[in-house]
This record gives structure tokens, sequence and C-alpha cells, in this order.
């Protein structure tokens, strides 16, 4: 299918996304609306973030609603009220000409009562939050006996994010014979098992290869001292006056502290995070959609469902634990054939990291150098000498200050004024670069720092045991969050990570190995007391696999014993 007018959709849909200036379908699109339309096979479609899946399972359901009928026939469900509120906005889009289609968007963190009030008037379709979704279930004002088709979108998303009950819950209260679309952008096991659980027979759509990075996305990466990450930041934006991107952080509370940290040294920058209430989260939204915001600060969990296009950059303050927390990172930029860039800032230990990422997107990180006050001062010149040269110059609005201005510049001559023009916007680059250092770390360092690695324990950095492990629901995620939740030195820089059964070890700055274990005792996880001390190993043939460094074997009485 080549064009959307191949594709058996109506005049009046038809009509509408011409208006929207759809032209040509996206791959995924192509796949899904010929075999929703023409099929009720329940269908998994696998595709990156900002690849058009929304049309691809909102056409056909706008078409194939009975708008006769106003009981609910389609429930879409995502992972947050942004999310929620965009697919809503698109279907309403798509139907502008479809007469007597009501579509309601719920979730939470908005009033009930009206949601409860629209749907006793009757919808066709419904979109909603996995939580605002089961609430209005429970008090029995969504009545679900009548649907038809069931998409699950961002599906990997809302298990992220914990809602892996809640679907349960509203997928057990679904009438059998409905078609399940579940739409994702990576496969995991948890999502692997919903479609086995809930889903009949289902054929397989993907558009590139699983968990593939998209191929619009340029990756690259910067090495600087964990010290130097929020310098390496300033000079990365700096370098690139027109971004307009989101900094992932690891923590609401770093989120917080680089977003403020931006924002006091003049860049127009504000943080999403979990602190937030629902009216500051959509202000700050609402100032980085029109653009009134360059860098949006957040974490992945404030950041799901964020759907803005024309993102120049993603940048990872921190990387992500998870290779696939990554994927979904750089998708934001990249969208609907235009390019975008994926920035990573590391320290020189995290080379296994990056080794991981790049299996899972299927591309190589371009490793650079992070530019220095020359490069900087330069970009930033040319880029306003392009700004004045293409200004629109209102000469109606302008006009009458002109003569006051001539006369008062008169003495000047072209080159003068000039010179003094281009200072005024370039001499505080000029003085804030003047002696700006090398914060690179070059590449026999990171070399030798993977080397290090694989030849045994950094001596610059504390193995640490803490009493958590996988029966405790602990993941190295957790780990990193209880750490940077708990003390206040931001630049601790985390090494090795092991998650066991009963119990784990991590590594940290050894500057910061008393801070961290006195911060970390005491303080609660998943209802356990956390008890956290230093590991020191004996010789390597006394350890046992079972307990990693931390049990001894008795070779006496063959059993292991604590050290």
């Amino acid at each position: 299918m080549n064009d959307f007018k191949e594709s058996g959709l109506n005049e009046e849909i038809l009509k509408a996304i011409g208006e929207l200036g759809y032209a040509s379908p996206t791959p995924i699109q192509a796949q899904t609306i010929p075999s929703l339309l023409d099929s009720r096979q329940d269908i998994i479609a696998l595709a990156q973030t900002g690849t058009g899946k929304t049309a691809g399972f909102g056409l056909p359901i706008v078409q194939k609603v009975d708008v006769k009928s106003k009981n609910v026939q389609a429930l879409i469900l995502s992972p947050t009220r942004e999310l929620c509120l965009q697919i809503a906005n698109d279907l309403k889009d798509y139907s502008k000409y479809v007469k007597g289609i009501q579509i309601l968007a719920v979730y939470g963190g908005a009033s009930i009562e009206p949601q409860i009030k629209s749907l006793k008037k009757g919808v066709q379709v419904v979109v909603g939050t996995p939580g605002r979704t089961l609430d209005l279930i429970r008090r029995k004002a969504l009545k679900l006996q009548t649907v038809q088709w069931l998409v699950l979108d961002e599906a990997d998303e809302m298990l992220n994010m914990g809602f892996k009950e809640d679907l349960d819950s509203i997928l057990s209260t679904l009438p059998g014979d409905k078609q399940t679309l579940l739409f994702s952008a990576t496969m995991p096991k948890d999502v692997r098992k919903i479609a086995q659980n809930y889903m009949e027979n289902p054929a397989e759509i993907s558009v590139g290869k699983k968990n593939e990075g998209a191929k619009t996305v340029e990756h690259q990466c910067f090495t600087v001292k964990a010290s130097d990450k929020y310098l390496a930041l300033k000079r990365l934006a700096d370098v690139h006056p027109d971004v307009y991107g989101i900094v992932f952080c690891r923590t609401r509370r770093e989120a917080k502290e680089i977003a403020d940290k931006l924002i006091q040294d003049g860049y127009n920058a504000d943080a999403l995070h979990g602190d937030l209430s629902q009216a500051q989260r959509d202000q700050v939204m609402r100032k980085f959609r029109t653009k009134h915001l360059q860098l949006l600060v957040a974490t992945d969990v404030a950041a799901r469902g964020i759907d803005v296009n024309d993102l120049t950059h993603v940048i990872n303050y921190s990387l992500p634990e998870d290779p696939e927390v990554y994927v979904h990172r750089s998708g934001r930029t990249g969208r609907a054939g235009k390019t975008g860039v994926s920035i990573a800032i590391v320290h020189s230990r995290e080379a296994r990291k990056l080794r991981d990422i790049e299996k899972v997107v299927g591309k190589k990180f371009e490793h650079k150098q992070i530019p220095g006050g020359k490069e900087i001062c330069e970009k930033r010149l040319y880029s306003l000498i392009d700004k004045v040269e293409n200004v629109d110059v209102d000469e109606d609005q302008i006009h009458s200050f002109l003569p006051s201005i001539y006369k008062k510049l008169e003495w000047l001559e072209r080159e003068e004024l000039i010179k003094r023009f281009v200072s005024v916007e370039f001499n505080s680059y000029l003085e804030y670069y003047k002696t700006a250092k090398d914060i690179n770390v070059s590449l026999d360092k990171r070399e030798k720092a993977d080397r290090s690695r694989k030849g045994g324990r950094d001596t610059n950095f504390s193995r640490l045991f803490i009493n958590l492990g996988k029966k405790h629901k602990l993941k190295a995620t957790n780990l990193i969050g209880i750490i940077n939740d708990n003390i206040t030195q931001q630049n601790v820089e985390i090494g090795k990570i092991e998650v066991l059964n009963n119990f784990s070890f991590f590594e940290v700055d050894k500057n910061y190995e008393q801070e961290v274990v006195n911060s970390l005792n005491d303080t609660m996880f998943n209802n356990y007391s956390i008890r956290v001390e230093v590991s020191k190993p004996k010789k390597e043939d006394d350890f046992s696999e079972k307990g990693r460094g931390f049990f001894r074997k008795d070779k006496k009485r063959n059993r292991f014993r604590r050290n």
C-alpha cells in the first residue's frame, strides 16, 4: 500500500487525514490498516515510538465503529495521561467528518465525575490509563460487555510502570470474542506473557528488528569524569544553539538539581519529575510543546508517554541500566523521517553498558570530543550571524524608531558597528570560555579502565554488601535509585552491580564509601530494613559461587559461614 486511497478507508476519513497532511502511510500503517479493516485476527505490532502507530489502529477503528450504538465498542489503554490525551485528540481529528462518533479520554489527575457523566451519555471509543479505567469499571460506570476492539498501546511501558495487576484485572472483564491489538516498541517476557494469556493466535507485524533503535537516530558518546558531567552538558547545549531536547536523569532529585543548575546558569530549561503536581506538570509540558523551553530535564518515569515532535536531541545525562530503556529514550527524536541525535554523557567505567546498548540498538556509538571554548564561541557567533541575516524585518513596526537609532550610531564606521553589535551578544561566551579546561577523558584512559575492569576489581572502587536481592524484588535500577535518593553527593560513581537471590553487591567510588554505608543503613525498601556494609573478600580460592565472595567455605565441615 503506497497511498491511503488504496487502504480501503472511506471518503470521510480520507478527507480528514488529507487535511492533516497525511499522504503516504508509514510502514507500520501500511501493514496494520488493511489487516484491521479486513480481518478480526488479533495482532501484535512491533514498531518504535513515533512511527505512526496511533493511525495504524485508530483509522480502522474509527471506520468500523457503529455510530448508531451508544455502547463502548473500543477500549484503548495507554501508560500516561499525556499519551492518553494525544491518542484521543488524534482519533477526534481522524473522525472529524464521521457524524455521531463519541471519543472519551479517561485518566487520573482530573475529576472523575465529568468522565462518569460522559460515559452515561454514551461513547463508542474510550481511551484510558489503566488506573482510572479500572476505577471506572469498579464503580460500574464503564461497562465493557460490548467491546469489540481492545488496544494495548505502549504495552511494554505500561508493564515497566507497574500496571501489570491493573491490566490483568481489566483484561479479565472483557468479552472473549473481541479483537485484541497489542502495540509495543519492545517485546520483553512480560509483554509476551500478556500475548499468550489474552490473545488468540495473533499475527505478528514487525517494522525493523525487535528492540532495535530507529534508523534516523545518530548515537554519540562523550566520555568525561563523573564530576565533569554537568560541565559537559553545558558545553553540548552551548555548541548546539538551536537544541530542542530531553535530558534524561536517573532520579527525580538529580533531574531537579540539574534543571535548577541550568536555569541558574541562564539556560532555557525546566524539570519534569514525580514531585510535581498535575497542574505543574501540565504547565511545564505546555511550555515545552510550544518551544518556550529548549531543554526538558526528566526521569524515565516522568517522561513516559510524552509525545513531542521535532526533538533535535535526546541527552542521556545518566545511562539507564536496561538497554531497552535507552531504545525508548532515543526513539523520541528522529521521528517522521527526520533525523535526530541521541547523546550519552558517560564516565570511563561505563564501557560495558555502552556495548550492551549497541547490541540492542544495532548501531555503534560515535565517540566524540566535548568541544572546547574556541569551537563553542565560533559556533555561537556564526549562529548569531545566521539569525541576523535571516530575520524578518517588519518595516511598519520599527520605521518610527529608525531615525533616532541612525542618529545615535552615525559616528560609528561600518566595521566598528559590526564589532560592537556582535560583542553585545558574544562577550559573555568569550569571557566564560577564555580559560576553559579540556574535560575529555582520552581513549587511552577509557581502554585502561576497561582492561582494569576485566582484570579484576578497580582499586578506586569499594565493594559493598546489601541485604536485599531478587527475593526482595530488588533490581539494579532499584539499587541505583536507593543510592541516589539517600546520599547528598550527586557525583558518586557507581560501578558493577550483582543482584543475587538473597543479597547483592555493588561498587561505589572509594571516596564516598562511608557516606553510602551510613546513608543507606536503616532506610527501607519494599518494607525491608536495609543493611549495608563493606565487603572485604579473601583470596579467590576461599570463596564459593554461592556467595560470590561474601560467604567463605569452611573446608572442615563442608558448609558455608559468614566472613
